[in-house]
């Protein structure tokens, strides 16, 4: 019977010790584009967060949340790897390559695409809390395609869907609006600039 209790004492404790997984799903912003190597927004959020966390980068460049776009989240492995993970936690930032004009013609969908991805998270067996993104701002004329006259009407229908669909807010536009500077290319945030998204988004899952 002691040996039975100290094998169950032991159990509870490594899964005391887990940590707590969170998934970071979306484009080059999060793979960590613009950025020193290793100082990407998920990896300066794993700094934050402290050895209770894992943080998973999902981060695949130029994709795009609409399923039409030229280069679908959606088909990536990267996406099936985030599901795979059975996060606790999911941060999506998605939305930036759809302002592009040839992916921004079926803007019409970005609800219903939007709302599909979230879903998919939120049916995990690990029925993990899922944070949506304001998209970083646009300075300037932007580059790429990228505008920021796009990214101002999908910020209200982020903030519809989260509502709709019980998910959290994390304003990385606000984080990074006021320092332009820090998205040299008017679209990448910088090291620091990632490291101003890791901060907001550190806020938003651990009051950090």
């Amino acid at each position: 019977m002691r040996i039975f209790l100290l094998a169950l004492i032991s159990l509870m404790t490594a899964r005391a010790a887990e940590p707590i997984k969170v998934a970071c799903v979306g484009d080059s912003i999060t793979q960590g584009s613009g950025a020193q190597k290793g100082k990407s927004y998920p990896a300066q959020l794993q700094g934050l967060l402290g050895e209770g966390y894992q943080v998973g980068n999902f981060g695949v460049s130029g994709r795009t949340l609409l399923k039409k776009g030229d280069f679908p989240y959606w088909k990536e492995k990267k996406y099936q790897d985030a599901l795979a993970m059975e996060p606790a936690i999911v941060v999506i930032m998605l939305g930036t390559n759809d302002t592009k004009p040839q992916n921004w013609k079926f803007e019409a969908e970005f609800d219903a695409d939007y709302r599909e991805l979230v879903k998919s998270f939120q049916s995990l067996k690990s029925k993990p809390k899922v944070f949506v993104c304001r998209p970083v701002p646009v300075p300037g004329k932007g580059n790429y395609g990228i505008n920021e006259e796009n990214i101002q009407k999908e910020i209200p229908r982020v903030d519809a869907l989260a509502k709709e669909l019980g998910c959290g807010v994390i304003d990385m536009h606000a984080a990074l609006e006021k320092s332009p500077e820090l998205l040299p290319d008017r679209v990448h945030p910088n090291t620091a600039g990632a490291g101003e998204m890791a901060k907001a988004a550190a806020k938003a899952i651990a009051g950090k």
